[in-house]
């Protein structure tokens, strides 16, 4: 069990690199919440070396994204949504935070998801589908990480759904946790409650290892960063599914049948793009279907504009009457011609969805995420 003294060294350490900001205001360039609020990362990091106390009381404690873009940008190596995180651990230790955020870390705490919906109905979605969505064995190919918002959104489960049967047609021997899986903890370590995440690093990782879980596939970003880069225990090769497709069409185990003419734009998530660098993977994977015609957006890979879901701000209310970031993106992509707006990440998903919906463009552009696009044109 991890101790109380281990927990606040991570908090410090994801702290240092603000002895290094020199204010050239470059990430405030970048940054896609200095476009849509008051929020600026370089006067936050100014107030951050000065009085860190009062920055506590501040909302804007909650508008990164974690998007890393200013990241990207920064000549110093300043990582400014570490050093936001853990400010917002000091803040959850007050209690005083947002109520969405307070629910979504109380329900992963009791429930294990942000949703806060019964353990039991975690697989529920793979039934009456006639395809079996296997208990994980060791010696099978993958185990699948379907993650909290495939198991118990609505509209991720049609992502779910359609990697199921991609899969099966693949003849992939893979499996899952099914009820026994638990959230990977992203959430709870960007709204900065450290202490549960590291709890759910621990077991999690635990749960792997001793399933003998050899290469564990993502259908979150979020959950193959994670695994990836912050679970310092866990043995197993992490992919997320667009690597996993983009083989499986490599080599030839799945391929693609003639359909209709249709163009489409593709969305880099952050935390595939930016985090980890994953851009061709899912643009080779659009490259190979039949009648497909990919433009980008002005803003690709990475200069990409964040959907604004990031850093724990699915449960943060936004604003009233302020513009989304989701429905910056979706404009953006409108722009293009394009009729779908691809992405793969639940979500960028719910928030393009959403502002489509806002901004009443039911039938000008439609959303997929790559999984769905693939099911839809397998030969």
């Amino acid at each position: 069990m991890i101790e109380v003294e281990q927990i606040d060294r991570i908090v410090a350490e994801r702290l240092l690199s603000l002895d290094f900001c020199y204010q050239c205001g470059r990430c405030s360039g970048v940054c896609p919440m200095s476009f849509l609020s008051d929020f600026r990362p370089r006067k936050f990091m100014l107030a951050a070396q000065v009085d860190q106390e009062k920055l506590l009381e501040s909302d804007l404690l909650w508008q990164c994204t974690t998007c890393n873009a200013c990241i990207n940008v920064c000549p110093q190596e300043v990582k400014p949504p570490e050093v936001i995180t853990s400010l917002r651990s000091r803040r959850v230790e007050t209690g005083l935070i947002p109520q969405g955020a307070a629910e979504a870390l109380e329900n992963i705490y009791r429930r294990n998801n942000p949703w806060g919906l019964p353990k039991g109905e975690r697989a529920k979605w793979a039934e009456g589908l006639g395809l079996e969505l296997k208990r994980f064995e060791r010696g099978m190919e993958w185990l699948w990480f379907v993650g909290c918002a495939p198991s118990y959104d609505p509209r991720n489960q049609r992502v779910a759904k359609a990697l199921l049967e991609v899969f099966h047609r693949a003849g992939l021997e893979i499996g899952s946790l099914r009820e026994d899986e638990r959230c990977c903890g992203d959430s709870a370590r960007r709204l900065g409650e450290e202490g549960l995440f590291q709890l759910l690093a621990e077991e999690n990782s635990a749960q792997f290892n001793e399933a003998g879980a050899e290469r564990i596939l993502t259908t979150s970003p979020h959950c193959y960063t994670v695994f990836s880069k912050e679970y310092p225990k866990l043995n197993g090769e992490v992919r997320h599914y667009t690597q996993v497709l983009a083989e499986l069409v490599r080599t030839g185990r799945i391929g693609f049948s003639e359909g209709e003419e249709l163009t489409v734009t593709y969305h880099d998530p952050c935390y595939l793009g930016r985090h980890n660098g994953i851009y061709d993977e899912p643009r080779s994977v659009l490259a190979t279907i039949p009648g497909l015609e990919l433009v980008e957006m002005a803003r690709n890979r990475e200069q990409s504009f964040c959907c604004g879901g990031g850093g724990g701000r699915m449960w943060v209310e936004e604003t009233k009457g302020r513009e989304r970031p989701g429905e910056v993106r979706v404009r953006e992509a409108l722009s293009t011609g394009a009729k779908v707006l691809v992405t793969a990440c639940p979500f960028c998903l719910i928030n393009f969805d959403e502002a489509i919906k806002s901004l009443e463009l039911e039938g000008s552009l439609e959303v997929l995420d790559l999984a769905e696009l693939v099911k839809k044109r397998l030969a």
